[in-house]
C-alpha cells in the first residue's frame, strides 16, 4: 500500500528507462501495483515488455464482497499475474491455505497467472518446522489440483522472518529451501521466486543459486534504478 498516481508515474518512467537493458537480456519483469491504479499502470507500460498484476484477487466471480476485486475485473483492467497467498495475506489478514487454493483456482479459470507465495514465520524456523510449514502449504495446492496446476503458476518463497525486517535469509538458507520446494515437485518445471529483503547489493549472490530463478521484490521496487539493478543482476 504505497505511492500515488504522480509517483507512481515517476516510478514507471524510470523502470521503462532501463527497461530494455534489463528485459532484453533475459529477464522477465513484472509490477504489482495497488489495484486503485491497476488500470492506470498497464496502459503506461503498454508494449513495453514489463508485465503487469494485481496484489490480490477474490476467490468469487463477483458479487456481494465489498472491497474486494475478481480475477476478471483485474483482467479487464491489464492484469495477467496476481499473487496468492503472500505473507501479509497470510499473517495480518488471516488468510489460510484452503482460501489460497481457492484463489488459486479463480485465477487460473479466469486466465491469471498466480504467484503462489509460501514461508516460515522465526518461530517455525527456529522450532526445526521450516520444510514442514513450506512443504505443507505448497501440498495444498498440489494435492487438489496436481503437479498441472504448475504449468501457469510460479512459486515465491517467502521467509517471513527476512520480510521488511531487513535481514535476508543468506543465499545457501534460502537455496535449501529453493532445492527442498523443488525436489517435493517430481521434477516438474517450474520458477521459484525468492522473496525476502531482496536489494541491489545481495541480489546477485542469491541468484548465482541454482535453485532460485528471480526474486519476489519488496520495498526495493520503490526504486527505480535499486529495482533495474536487481533485474540486470538476474539477467
Amino acid at each position: 500500500m504505497n505511492g500515488e498516481r504522480a509517483g507512481i508515474a515517476d516510478l514507471l518512467d524510470g523502470l521503462l528507462a532501463g527497461a530494455e537493458g534489463a528485459c532484453g537480456s533475459g529477464a522477465e519483469m513484472i509490477v504489482f501495483p495497488p489495484a486503485l491504479y491497476m488500470g492506470f499502470v498497464a496502459k503506461k507500460l503498454e508494449n513495453s515488455g514489463i508485465a503487469t498484476g494485481v496484489q490480490n484477487i477474490h476467490a468469487a466471480d463477483g458479487g456481494a464482497f465489498t472491497g474486494e476485486i475478481s480475477a476478471a475485473m483485474a483482467i479487464d483492467m491489464g492484469a495477467t499475474y496476481t499473487l496468492v497467498g503472500h505473507s501479509e495475506r497470510r499473517q495480518l489478514f488471516g488468510e489460510t491455505d484452503e482460501q489460497v487454493l481457492e484463489k488459486v483456482v479463480a485465477a487460473q479459470a479466469a486466465g491469471l497467472c498466480p504467484v503462489i507465495c509460501v514461508g516460515e514465520s522465526l518461530a517455525q524456523r527456529e522450532a526445526g518446522e521450516a520444510n514442514a510449514v513450506v512443504l505443507g502449504q505448497v501440498d495444498a495446492i498440489i494435492s487438489q489440483l496436481g503437479y498441472a496446476c504448475l504449468e501457469n503458476a510460479l512459486l515465491a518463497y517467502e521467509p517471513v522472518w527476512a520480510i521488511g525486517t531487513g535481514q535476508t535469509a543468506s543465499p545457501e538458507q534460502a537455496q535449501d529451501m529453493h532445492a527442498t520446494i523443488r525436489q517435493s515437485l517430481a521434477g516438474q518445471d517450474v520458477t521459484i521466486l525468492y522473496g525476502g529483503s531482496v536489494n541491489a547489493g545481495n541480489a546477485r549472490e542469491l541468484f548465482n543459486q541454482p535453485d532460485i530463478d528471480g526474486g519476489l521484490v519488496g520495498g526495493a521496487s520503490l526504486n527505480a534504478g535499486e529495482f533495474l539493478q536487481i533485474t540486470q543482476a538476474l539477467a
